[in-house]
């Protein structure tokens, strides 16, 4: 005789199994909401609407077979292949790194002072997924953005995105290292704006970092060194070559890099701090 089972008692069984992990543990019936949702493919509207209707034998294997990912700490994002940001679908792989509302702070800031009505020549270094260039691009419809990233896997999945989101006419991919992939005449005085949300943890703190993140995010997109500053030491001189004079650079950093990275940006002009929801300076803004 084959059990029965309901969205509802599933959802239930789920979230107490998740909760019994200290890392899931904060965020065990969403996870279980949301694995049910994905695999049925309703809104959370056409849950409450029927939580009683009795999944299949299947549906339960099915749904049992993304459990065992969650529990193993797989981030949700990367067993439903999507993440928001900025209002918009992104497809999402191991291959990047998971799009996070911190960086919309950067995405804000660089729309806040570029301008709207002309072309602009942009280049997002280390794109990824392609969150910030796409952005970007469905924000300045006369921009057009060069996305580069080392990594021939993530320039794949920021391919995809910017076709889904219909705005791959204007955007170019390059396998790059920084800039060093552009030609020659690019690497000087070519951009309107750079940005780039590089990596910046410093390796030190790998230890101490959530076992979703440290076993399943790209290591080449998370740490730079021992101080998390090594490649804003490479990116900076570079970027001052990159841009136009007055052009724009703006970059994401960690928590307590502020100083250290006003020190490298010595000799630029009008150099600003732009803080996170959590008072933490998050971006960085600079003129050549």
């Amino acid at each position: 005789m084959t059990l029965r089972q309901s969205i509802r008692q599933t959802i239930q069984s789920a979230t107490q199994r998740l909760a019994l992990d200290p890392h899931l543990a904060a965020s065990a019936r969403r996870d279980a909401e949301t694995l049910a949702l994905h695999l049925l493919g309703i809104t959370r509207a056409g849950l409450l609407a029927d939580p009683d209707r009795e999944l299949s034998t299947a549906q339960l294997d099915d749904y049992e077979a993304l459990l065992a990912r969650r529990l193993q700490h797989e981030p949700i994002q990367y067993i439903l292949g999507t993440q928001e940001f900025y209002g918009l679908p992104f497809r999402v792989t191991p291959a990047v790194l998971i799009p996070r509302p911190e960086t919309e702070h950067l995405v804000e800031s660089a729309l806040e002072r570029l301008p709207h009505d002309r072309p602009v020549a942009i280049a997002d270094i280390g794109t990824g997924s392609g969150a910030i260039a796409i952005a970007l691009a469905k924000h300045l419809p006369q921009a057009s953005v060069t996305a580069l990233d080392l990594s021939p896997s993530a320039l794949d999945v920021a391919r995809s995105n910017a076709e889904a989101l219909g705005v791959s006419p204007r955007l170019r991919f390059v396998l790059s290292d920084l800039l060093s992939g552009l030609p020659p005449e690019e690497q000087r005085g070519h951009f309107d704006a750079i940005v780039s949300n590089p990596p910046y943890i410093p390796t030190t703190d790998e230890p101490s970092l959530h076992p979703e993140v440290r076993a399943y995010e790209p290591h080449s997109a998370l740490f730079s060194g021992k101080d998390g500053l090594d490649l804003y030491r490479r990116l900076i001189p570079a970027a001052y070559d990159a841009l136009q004079p007055g052009g724009l650079l703006a970059l994401e950093i960690g928590h307590g890099q502020r100083e250290a990275i006003a020190s490298l940006l010595e000799g630029w002009h009008e150099v600003g701090f732009v803080d996170d929801l959590q008072s933490i300076p998050r971006v960085v803004l600079a003129r050549k």
